[in-house]
């Protein structure tokens, strides 16, 4: 079925749906739902998923109209709107009886199609010109409008025949990790080989579908892996395995491309604090935790920080949020300037007696690098920089390993395994790749291997690796390898002004507090504060309306024409206590598309974790009170396993290898030349987002393996 073949839905449907679609976004000054192309969405979800549609929502529609003959003696179309609201209401509440379907389910999920086809992307069918955009004040694109796009740098790749049979270090995974310890090895001389699962993607590929992003998958995202050939499972209690796809967010899914989540993530640039790196020595060992302190100090790292913000580039105050730790040297970008919503919370700060302060972001304010300062458009986070102005793995340090002619790189590959002798040396890595429906595999030898995967899928390879001397996975003696996986929860607050407190200049974060991340009474840890990022109009509508708004009908349309530039959105991620029992294992009974077991994940949030999130929304409350919103209300964190584009923990660093995976140096206990670079090493993840710790232990890691020769 073609997507736009009108006879997928029937004429005598299309005249009912029509009609429940104008009730739910009726037309007023601004289009209703099908003046504003809502329903040439809605043929085409129809062709793309026939089966939700003649399984739901056609039997719903035929319901609703026979409920309206029985109560009316009319067909829905010919009713008064006032008596199709009243049945529409009736439908949302279950109040029929003898339905083929849920009404309620019925109503919920045609609803959501409605709304998604009118305040989503003009491209995919419904939202015409954009004037559901105009009409609540969301502006997608750069300031000012005529900015030109930079030119991306094209990033040579090889192919499988094309690659040498060895490399001096063969590095797995080009994202935040991977890219600097490949510019850190291919400019000391070093012959290095990137390979990376993913693709290179550029600007056009990645898109800007608002239903299809790191942000909201729900009908997918905007880069790998694909939705076919790469599941993982969950363990379920009693032992069986349920299988959840890259889209599904008990996945925990991190962009799998070239640069890797550093390609589509907001960029927040934060030092973790001194004091999370000996959580255990301030706070003692929660029960039921793996809490434990770091083997290297924040003072041992700082150098590393500072080379991260200076080489890969950091906007930011180098004076605010005093307490963090000693810094050497400023940020080598100024802040970019405060938005409205931050100069209303700066205010709020002030008067609480607060310390609040500019967020640090890997996103250029000034032009650098020949690339030029962020255009501060409305749809940052999720997607990729339309002014290439983010700076990831893929525009900074992949370029500068590229630029030395020491660097081949390769995508679309993944390593299967890690070759290794006796237990202490590995000697090359196993690749394989499906090129125009064939598998073809090849043996690469290396003389060191940089494993930079993230903390899911490098535990899995490790695990997937084992050898006579190593029968549970390399690095595997002690148990160690995939416990303690960890990420970050969220909690924090809406709030709701009586005037506009948001003017759309993206990325939207913009101001900050670490009022609350250590030093709470009765707390372990605790974390930061921030205003959030601009919001998509769907994620408005499905995450940000107050608990008891309207959300359709006339009502509706002006909930989000009154709330979408008034609602003001705090919160932040809190230091999270990992456990032993949160882990990464192999699948017993799913394998991926080339047969090698897939990542299952197991495990829960710490309830230390849940209270300190907990105290973190309180907080955010008080601080939306405090600027004067007239409607507060808060979001609270799940319990389940926490892991997310944060992942991090599945192979710790640590000076004893019978609780932890790696050494100091982030090289694997009992191996002379097995690295880890990803958040993998990390023994707690921080309150705030880990990316620049990341990129620092990347320098650290990647300088000592040169010195090793």
């Amino acid at each position: 079925m073609r997507i736009d073949d009108q006879e997928y839905i029937s004429s005598e449907l299309l005249l009912i749906l029509e009609a429940v679609a104008d009730q739910l976004i009726p037309g007023d000054a601004w289009p209703s739902a099908t003046d504003g192309g809502v329903i040439a969405y809605l043929k085409r979800i129809a062709a793309q998923d026939t089966a939700a549609w003649t399984d739901l929502i056609e039997p719903g529609l035929r319901a609703l109209e026979a409920e309206a003959l029985a109560l009316h003696n009319q067909p829905f179309s010919e009713l008064l709107p006032h008596e199709k609201d009243r049945l529409l209401r009736d439908v949302e509440h279950d109040s029929f009886d003898g339905w083929p379907v849920s009404s309620k389910r019925f109503f919920d999920n045609l609803l959501c199609l409605v709304v998604e086809g009118y305040y989503g992307s003009p491209e995919l069918g419904g939202n015409s010109e954009g004037r559901s955009w105009e009409m609540i004040g969301f502006r997608p694109g750069t300031v000012p409008e005529s900015i030109d796009a930079a030119p991306e740098i094209d990033l040579p790749q090889k192919n499988l025949d094309q690659l040498s049979d060895q490399y001096d270090v063969v590095i797995i995974g080009a994202g935040a990790g991977g890219s600097v310890a490949a510019a850190v090895l291919a400019e000391s001389g070093l012959q290095v080989l990137v390979i990376e699962r993913g693709s290179w993607l550029r600007y056009s590929q990645v898109g800007s579908d608002h239903l299809r992003n790191h942000r909201f998958s729900k009908y997918g995202h905007n880069t790998g892996p694909g939705l076919e050939g790469s599941p993982r499972t969950i363990l379920l209690a009693g032992g069986d395995e349920r299988i959840t796809s890259p889209i599904d967010g008990d996945y925990h899914n991190n962009a799998m491309t070239l640069g890797g989540g550093t390609r589509v993530y907001g960029a927040q640039a934060w030092r973790f604090h001194p004091d999370d790196f000996r959580m255990a020595s301030r706070y003692g060992i929660p029960d039921g935790s793996s809490l434990s302190d770091w083997p290297i100090s924040y003072e041992e790292l700082e150098p590393y920080y500072m080379r991260a913000e200076w080489e890969v580039g950091v906007s930011g105050d180098g004076n605010a949020h005093s307490g963090r730790g000693k810094r050497r040297q400023d940020y080598p970008m100024p802040a970019l300037s405060r938005t409205l919503e931050a100069e209303r919370l700066a205010r709020a700060a002030e008067k609480l007696g607060w310390e609040a302060g500019p967020v640090p972001l890997l996103i250029n304010s000034v032009d650098r690098d020949g690339r030029p300062a962020c255009g501060r458009c409305g749809q940052c986070v999720g997607f990729a920089c339309p002014t290439n102005s983010k700076n990831g793995g893929h525009n900074t340090m992949l370029v500068r390993a590229l630029a030395t002619g020491n660097c081949d790189l390769i995508c679309d590959t993944t390593v299967e395994r890690i070759d290794t002798e006796g237990g202490k040396h590995a000697t090359g890595v196993r690749l394989v790749q499906q090129l125009e429906g064939s598998i073809q595999r090849r043996i690469i030898r290396a003389g060191h291997v940089v494993v930079a995967a993230g903390a899911i899928e490098s535990a899995r390879l490790l695990l997937n690796s084992a050898t006579e001397s190593e029968p549970d996975g390399i690095g595997n003696r002690s148990g160690q390898v995939g416990r303690n996986l960890q990420g970050h929860v969220y909690s924090g607050a809406y709030g709701l002004f009586d005037e506009p407190i948001q003017d759309g200049l993206g990325p939207g974060v913009s101001i900050a507090t670490f009022r609350f991340d250590h030093s709470n009474e009765g707390i372990i840890g605790g974390g930061l504060l921030a205003n959030e990022f601009t919001r998509l109009p769907l994620i408005h509508w499905y995450r940000a309306l107050a608990p008891n708004a309207a959300r359709w009908g006339s009502a509706g349309k002006e909930t989000m024409r009154r709330s979408f530039l008034r609602t003001s959105q705090i919160q932040g991620p809190i230091q999270e206590i990992p456990s032993a029992e949160s882990r990464v294992r192999l699948s017993n009974t799913v394998k991926d598309r080339f047969g090698i077991p897939v990542a299952q994940l197991s495990g829960s949030v710490h309830p230390e974790s849940l209270r300190a999130s907990a105290m973190l929304g309180e907080q955010a409350e008080k601080w939306l009170w405090a600027a004067g919103a007239s409607e507060v209300w808060q979001t609270r964190a799940g319990g389940g396993l926490s892991a997310g584009q944060h992942q991090a923990g599945t192979l710790r660093m640590g000076n004893d290898p019978s609780t932890s995976v790696t050494d100091p140096l982030g090289r694997i206990h009992g191996y002379d030349n097995l690295w880890v670079s990803d958040g993998s090493v990390h023994v707690t993840n921080g309150g705030v987002n880990p990316v620049l710790t990341i990129i620092a232990l990347a320098f650290r890691t990647a300088e000592n393996l040169v010195k090793q020769g």
